[in-house]
């Protein structure tokens, strides 16, 4: 590991967490506002429509009392204080004439008795029966008089009731404060929820540092079911893969040292005896001395075709080939050793097998290895019977034997490297423990599978597959 290799890590973890945070930040704030602008211009021109529309009832009131006014007292005299407590409670400047244009009221008091002439029409005081007007009323339009009613900027009504400017000037404070109080709520939340986002990918950055530095024990506990957590479990199987394999190497290197160590320890023994002349280095000597050379090359022999197997370089020489005449030359090739322990050894075949695609030599191989390990843990008198059937798209190959069995303990280590069942048996009546291993690489790699079934006194069935020629 290079040093300082963990820093960019945590700075692309800060990194991330400040982008979420950002991002989340600014989605917010656009939302937020965009609400803010919208409320506000809907709010802006729903109290102007209100405030207009207060304006003209407001107006057709005066326009009422006027002509009611007039009615009562058969003409305008004494109007002019109506108008000028009217003019001062809502804040307009309001002019009546009579039909002829003379202003017989104005609540400035500057145009009385004079005649009028307005920019626009005014307001005719009539009923809607009549033709002809008793008047005029005209509302801020007098020249000098205030301007008419503006949006946003609405007269004061009478007494403590708000107007429509304070009123929206009210509801954009109460909006303010509304949006900076949920944006404050939502730059929290969105700070814990990118904190919450970024801490898997904090821990899964955390354990592999310590899985770079050498500790393949690091697992990330975390149950989330999204992609987060799908990330997690692949990361623990990783994990777990890379912990398996760095034990598994580990165990094959203390067996290969170990498996070595006997057959040169012995040649190492045999020659240093000789050199002493503790033993003369006569035909039983170099016999032994050949059996230990021999034991010693089978070894290395099987460890680099196990090796080619598992990592997918062996090579292989597929045809089309007849699975029946492949066991009956394996049974035939292992009948003189079978013969001589005194075991029957035969082979049960069905009239037609189905072809399939192999290597011819590394299926006998498989067979041989089987009938060597059925021959080795089956007593004289006792029975071998290899046996082949189709089962749906696979040919299934049994080896059953009638000899010690396994014990159920055993069963699952069997495949292993350098595996014995029977820990008493030595190398020379035991094997290497390569064979079933190979055996195992060799079928899988054809595309089957292998598994054993046993029970202790009665003996043992070893059976493979491998699939059809479609």
């Amino acid at each position: 590991m290079v040093p300082g290799t963990s820093f960019p890590r945590k700075v692309m973890i800060h990194k991330l967490q400040f982008r979420l945070f950002l991002a989340f930040a600014i989605v917010i704030l656009v939302a937020v506002g965009a609400v803010y602008f919208f409320v506000g211009q809907m709010a802006g021109n729903e109290v102007q429509r209100f405030g207009e529309r207060n304006e003209q009832a407001r107006f057709s009131r005066v326009e009422f009392e006027l002509y009611s006014y007039y009615r009562d007292h058969n003409g305008w005299e004494g109007i002019q204080s109506y108008v000028a407590q009217w003019g001062n409670l809502y804040g307009n400047r309001i002019i009546v004439t009579d039909n002829s244009g003379t202003v017989v009221a104005d609540s400035d008091e500057r145009l009385l008795g004079e005649f009028y002439t307005a920019q626009v029409p005014g307001r005719r005081l009539s009923s809607p029966t009549e033709e002809n007007p008793v008047g005029f009323l005209y509302i801020n339009l007098a020249p000098g008089s205030v301007p008419p009613p503006q949006p946003g900027n609405f007269p004061k009504p009478p007494g403590d009731f708000p107007s429509p400017l304070s009123l929206f000037d009210s509801i954009n404070h109460f909006l303010l404060l509304g949006v900076l109080l949920s944006i404050g709520i939502a730059l929290l939340l969105t700070f814990f929820l990118s904190n919450r986002i970024s801490a898997p990918v904090k821990a899964l950055a955390l354990a592999a540092t310590r899985l770079e530095k050498g500790d393949l024990a690091q697992r990330v506990q975390f149950k989330d079911k999204g992609e987060i957590g799908e990330l997690a479990e692949a990361f623990n199987s990783m994990a777990g893969e890379l912990e398996r394999s760095d034990k598994v190497q580990r165990n094959m290197i203390a067996d290969i040292a170990h498996e070595l160590r006997t057959p040169l320890a012995n040649i190492k023994g045999y020659l240093e005896a000789i050199s002493d002349g503790v033993i003369k280095p006569d035909s039983d000597t170099i016999g032994s001395l050949n059996e230990e050379a021999a034991l010693l090359s089978r070894l290395v022999s099987d460890l680099q075709e196990l090796s080619l197997a598992e990592s997918g370089a062996l090579k292989f020489d597929r045809r089309v080939q007849d699975v029946a005449d492949v066991i009956r030359q394996a049974v035939a090739i292992e009948q003189t050793k079978a013969a001589a322990k005194g075991i029957s050894l035969a082979a049960s075949l069905p009239q037609v097998l189905p072809p399939a695609n192999i290597d011819s030599q590394r299926i006998s191989q498989v067979l041989r290895n089987l009938l060597e390990n059925a021959i080795t843990h089956t007593e004289s008198g006792g029975d071998i019977t290899v046996s082949a059937s189709r089962q749906d798209n696979l040919i299934a190959v049994s080896v059953a034997d009638t000899g010690e069995g396994i014990p159920a303990e055993d069963i699952p280590h069997l495949f292993e490297r350098f595996y014995r069942a029977d820990k008493s048996r030595t190398r020379v009546t035991g094997g290497s423990g390569l064979g079933l291993k190979i055996a195992k690489s060799l079928v899988e790699a054809h595309g089957g599978t292998i598994n054993v079934a046993s029970e202790t006194g009665k003996g043992s069935c070893f059976t493979f597959t491998i699939p059809i020629t479609n």
